[in-house]
């Protein structure tokens, strides 16, 4: 077993160090100015395949890196220490398009489209939810009906598309992977299947940007919109009725990397009141001798060290391309996405008008926080699948 969980081999350690500088020079000068316009700096996440991050866990003969899942947990910890928004955007990408496809899609799927969105020449994005379906997956609304030749028709609505679009002229999505019903089982049970579709197809566009978000403004979202979009047989992923088997395990790994953006924006925020509170002189001392800042302070620091454990230790035993680890994957979002808003809260607190405003950051990434509470699965639906979980397998309490 390695002594620290974080940086298990010098490989992880290197990365880290990369990833570091790579978003200090890069990520942190233009974080501010793309929240505040509402802009997806698509270049710079297509710099990213330059570093092989695109492709992190995809197989290296597709272009990947093949790494594991505490890599991905270290590049999306890195990158929202300074952006949780384009973190979001490479997750998005690397996470629910690219890893999603590497596990589930056949090999001439994979020879055709991977090399692409390895590299950054193709963006990509999966498109679950919908106006009326989040959380309730079987409450999808979109269908897919099979042709005589093999093709099927999709027609629906998917809402809350992160990489939906790419710009604010509405040019779509490279790839994305779309879920849609195909009819039912013999048993009565409805089938959700997965579709690979592309930019160019017709019947495939872009409904809207969604605007005035409150966090995670420097990623695009969008509504997509399917109209007699014909998807040829060949862009069938896997077979009719697997969807639930491709999605379920992949939102694991999505879980686990969110659970670590919220641990980029609680060490950024507790370093940030840290050093505000040592600055800070109020009634001829520093702020950081009064007992409630020490409060804030101490509280946050427990928080964010408890974060770290759990998070590094659930990525260490991670199995990328397996299901059924979703207890301690929804463990670590609950907790995580919780204990970020709450660091976040308390810098504001710490700093008062000035974490108010944007020159110290914090009141950015306390927005930003407020998504991983419902991206991704809400909290609710965390508390519930673990105790559904604890429920089947209650040894697991005292292993």
């Amino acid at each position: 077993m390695p002594e620290d969980h974080t940086n298990p081999t010098e490989e992880h350690q290197m990365l880290r160090a990369m990833v570091r500088d790579w978003t200090k020079e890069f990520v942190e000068p233009q974080a501010h100015v793309h929240d505040t316009q509402e802009k997806f700096n698509l270049e710079l996440l297509r710099d990213l395949g330059g570093l092989g991050l695109l492709g992190i866990s995809a197989p290296e003969e597709y272009g990947g890196s093949n790494l594991d899942a505490t890599a991905c947990v270290m590049v999306h910890e890195e990158l929202s220490y300074s952006d949780p928004g384009f973190a979001l955007a490479f997750l998005a990408h690397s996470m629910l398009f690219v890893n999603n496809f590497a596990h589930n899609a056949n090999e001439e799927q994979k020879a055709r489209i991977l090399p692409k969105v390895c590299s950054g020449e193709w963006i990509g994005a999966m498109a679950m939810s919908e106006p009326d379906a989040g959380t309730d997956v079987l409450g999808l609304s979109s269908t897919a009906t099979k042709q005589v030749d093999g093709s099927y028709i999709l027609n629906g609505r998917k809402m809350w598309i992160t990489n939906g679009c790419l710009d604010d002229q509405g040019t779509p999505a490279d790839v994305v992977l779309v879920y849609a019903k195909t009819g039912e089982d013999e048993h009565g049970r409805v089938q959700i299947s997965t579709f690979l579709v592309e930019a160019g197809m017709e019947g495939y566009s872009v409904g809207q940007k969604i605007m005035d978000k409150t966090g995670m403004r420097a990623s695009n979202t969008a509504e997509l919109v399917f109209d007699g979009c014909k998807i040829p047989a060949a862009n069938l992923i896997g077979e009719e009725g697997q969807s639930m088997v491709h999605m379920m395990g992949n939102l694991e790994l999505e879980r686990l990397t969110l659970a670590a953006m919220s641990l980029g924006i609680a060490r950024r925020c507790l370093h940030e009141m840290n050093q505000y509170a040592s600055d800070r002189t109020a009634f001829g001392q520093s702020i950081r001798e009064f007992g409630q800042i020490q409060k804030y302070i101490g509280d946050s620091w427990a928080k964010y060290r408890a974060m770290r454990a759990y998070i590094y230790d659930t990525a260490y035993n991670y199995q990328i391309g397996c299901a059924g680890q979703r207890l301690d994957s929804d463990g670590v979002k609950l907790f995580a996405s919780v204990a970020a808003k709450e660091i976040a809260d308390a810098a504001i607190q710490v700093m008062g008008g000035y974490g108010y405003v944007a020159e110290y950051h914090v009141e950015r990434l306390w927005r930003d926080s407020k998504l991983l509470e419902i991206g991704g699965g809400t909290l609710e639906s965390h508390q519930k699948n673990i105790t559904r979980d604890l429920s089947k397998s209650p040894e697991v309490i005292n292993e």
